[in-house]
């Protein structure tokens, strides 16, 4: 089988088509023949050998799988060869023609569904919805601010955000045809991150007050400024592998968020129990698949583009979930 496989940490040149043996599964795992895979920042992290928990070399990488059973291992109950689902891989290798995935991490997809558009929503379907449910602590007629909008989460926030109640979403990004993209998901306004005032574009978008939620991808300037776009007893939620890094808050803004009684809240998925995380995802896949929320497939690219694709996620040209077709 065709696959990709790293030898050593590096940037994309690091990302080899190559000629391996079909993996079998275990007596736990089913075996898929993928159609298609999605990519994540934290691949990039990983092939650059940034991320904690990064796999021995050599590996295939991958984390998220959509496609056909081919065989299932001897334990397995209720997975049939010839059902199409989507998995995640806690062991990685979605990159490949097949891949083995633990059945306790298998879904059916829905028939309404694409390969890629069930490939969307493993990793960031469970963390933008239990993130409003369960970081957020969203309240109906609550604002919410989410400053990378266009991405492969922020367009779920965006949307979920509206079907849970929200009673206004604000979604932002740094060129015209992102924020354009928001808008049609259901934002109410769009801000310009390039502009150096957006937390003050953000209050105008609240009549002042500021958006009682504010999710934030990454640490830095970003995280450090979202202080000051946040309503009083606002909750500022912290989500991704980026936040540990750089994020420095002033005394000024400490300050601030004592006397407003503002809160920030860390929030992960990969903490949570796997029962809750797959529930959520089987609901965002029914959710997609009535058509209340919108998969967004920013960029596809074939197997053997890989490196073109993490070229364009780290110059954050991409919109939506960026998928790489397999079959």
């Amino acid at each position: 089988m065709r696959a990709i496989r790293i030898h050593r940490f590096g940037g994309p040149e690091e990302l080899r088509c190559e000629e391996l043996a079909v993996p079998q599964p275990g007596e736990h795992e089913v075996l898929l023949r993928v159609h298609a895979a999605g990519l994540n920042y934290t691949d990039l992290g990983q092939r650059a050998g940034h991320m904690m928990g990064a796999p021995s070399l050599p590996f295939v990488p991958g984390l998220e799988a959509a496609g056909m059973i081919e065989a299932v291992g001897s334990e397995v109950r209720g997975l049939a060869a010839g059902t199409r689902v989507v998995a995640m891989l806690p062991n990685q290798g979605g990159l490949a023609e097949y891949a083995v995935a633990p059945a306790s991490m298998v879904v059916a997809i829905p028939e309404a569904l694409s390969f890629a558009q069930a490939v969307a929503l493993p990793a960031q379907g469970p963390t933008a919805l239990l993130g409003l449910r369960l970081g957020a602590q969203l309240r109906g007629g609550e604002s919410v601010f989410v400053p990378s909008a266009a991405g492969g989460v922020g367009t779920l926030l965006v949307q979920l955000a509206r079907a849970l109640g929200a009673g206004r979403v604000i979604g932002a990004a740094s060129r015209a045809d992102k924020r354009a993209l928001v808008t049609r998901l259901g934002a109410a306004a769009t801000v310009d991150m390039a502009d150096p005032a957006w937390p003050a574009q953000v209050r105008e978008a609240t009549d002042g007050r500021g958006a009682d939620v504010v999710f934030v991808a990454g640490g830095g300037a970003i995280a450090a400024r979202s202080l000051e776009a946040l309503a009083p007893r606002g909750r500022l939620v912290l989500f991704g592998a980026d936040c540990m890094f750089d994020t420095a808050w002033s005394r000024e803004q400490m300050t601030g968020l004592l006397a407003q009684n503002q809160s920030i809240v860390g929030f992960a998925t990969f903490t949570l129990p796997l029962a809750e995380r797959q529930a959520a995802l089987v609901e965002v896949l029914e959710w997609a698949a009535s058509g209340r929320i919108e998969p967004v497939i920013g960029q596809t690219f074939a197997l053997a583009e890989v490196a073109r694709a993490h070229e364009a996620m780290a110059a954050r040209s991409t919109t939506g979930k960026v998928v790489v077709h397999v079959a």
